[in-house]
């Protein structure tokens, strides 16, 4: 399966070369999750900035046993703020995903979020597994959350082969 390729609704942003892929339907708080990643300044909880890689358009491309996650030409650079507009941002081209972010409403949702998952649940995307996070989206800590994740701190993900 190594070149197939998908276009997913959702956004993505990452450290370094790791992404966190964030899905859930429109309106459910995907961008301004991500906007509050990227304001998140470096600290002992995440020793590296946030950068976008796009917002509601992601391709996926399979490269080997890795995902790598983009934006369109036409989306590239651009996130939707909800209330104020579009906004032109600095963007990574490309970022291997290395966690699948699935928002929960915060409440009516038959979706029981984990304290502690064991093991680690994951997704497969395009033939490839990947770490599985539900997260309700505007929860305090939710940014914190995603960045703890693929800094590998708050569980173990394993780095991408290259």
């Amino acid at each position: 399966m190594d070149g197939a390729a998908d276009r997913m609704h959702a956004t993505a942003i990452a450290i370094g070369s790791r992404a966190a892929l964030i899905r859930g339907p429109s309106g459910s708080g995907k961008s301004d999750l991500a906007l509050r990643c990227l304001a998140q300044p470096i600290s002992a909880l995440n020793t590296a900035p946030a950068r976008l890689v796009g917002d509601d358009q992601i391709l996926i491309t399979r490269r080997d046993t890795r995902l790598i996650a983009s934006a369109p030409d036409t989306l590239k650079g651009m996130i939707e703020i909800r209330g104020i507009g579009i906004a032109t941002l600095d963007t990574i081209d490309e970022a291997d995903i290395a966690l699948v972010v699935d928002l929960v409403p915060a409440n009516g949702s038959a979706i029981d979020v984990a304290r502690m998952a064991d093991p680690w649940p994951t997704v497969t995307i395009l033939g490839v597994s990947v770490p599985h996070l539900w997260l309700r989206p505007f929860e305090a800590s939710a940014a914190l959350k995603i960045l703890l994740a693929l800094e590998g701190k708050a569980v173990v993900i394993p780095a991408p082969r290259q």
